[in-house]
Order: structure tokens, then C-alpha cells, then sequence
């Protein structure tokens, strides 16, 4: 596993999504409630953009076809089965960090 630098706190905004690759992964991470969450970055159903989606607590529907999943596990709400991989996230001053294995980490993080 290794840590990369995302963004800014500043720049996140509450009930969004933001869109990263971090070297080969997509990542959506979100801000709700003053809680941080970063997820795969991709609807497992279709490959919609979750980042794109609508927050709702601790749920995120992606926007495509309306599959949920539950923020802090990754699992779908309908089947209750695990379709997400979910990553550790932490501030370190006014910097969000992700926690991410490091065969799909290599290179650069950038916002999309």
C-alpha cells in the first residue's frame, strides 16, 4: 500500500464528488458531512461515474442507472454484497491523502 496526495480540503465541497486517478486507478472521493470517503471510481453495473452522483448520508447512487452503495463498506445496497473497493483517506494539514495498493498506484495523482 502507498499514500498520494489528492488535494486541497479547501477545494472539496459538501454532497460532491471529485474524480482522480491515481496511477492506474479511478478514484471518487467524497466529502459529506465533514467525513471523507474515496471509493473505485467506477459504478460496478455499468462503469458510471460515481463521482458524479448523488450523496445522500453515508450512500452514493450512481447516476447512470441507480445502483447504491453504502460509503463506508463499498457494498451494494440492493444485494448486500461487496462491489467497491473502498480506500483510507486522511488530512495531513489542508491535504487529502489516499491510501491505495501499490500495483495500481504507480505514477502521478491527478484530479479529472
Amino acid at each position: 500500500m502507498a499514500w498520494h496526495q489528492l488535494c486541497n480540503l479547501s477545494t472539496l465541497k459538501n454532497g460532491q464528488g471529485q474524480e482522480f486517478l491515481v496511477g492506474k486507478t479511478i478514484v471518487a472521493l467524497f466529502l459529506q458531512d465533514s467525513k471523507l470517503y474515496a471509493t473505485d471510481g467506477m459504478c460496478a453495473h455499468q462503469g458510471g461515474p460515481l463521482a458524479q452522483g448523488l450523496v445522500d448520508g453515508e450512500c452514493i447512487t450512481c447516476p447512470w442507472h441507480g445502483w447504491q452503495y453504502d460509503l463506508n463498506t463499498g457494498n451494494n445496497l440492493r444485494t448486500g454484497k461487496k462491489m467497491l473497493d473502498r480506500y483510507d483517506v486522511e488530512v495531513r494539514g489542508d491535504q487529502v491523502w489516499i491510501e491505495i495498493p501499490c500495483e495500481s498506484s504507480e505514477g502521478a495523482s491527478t484530479a479529472i
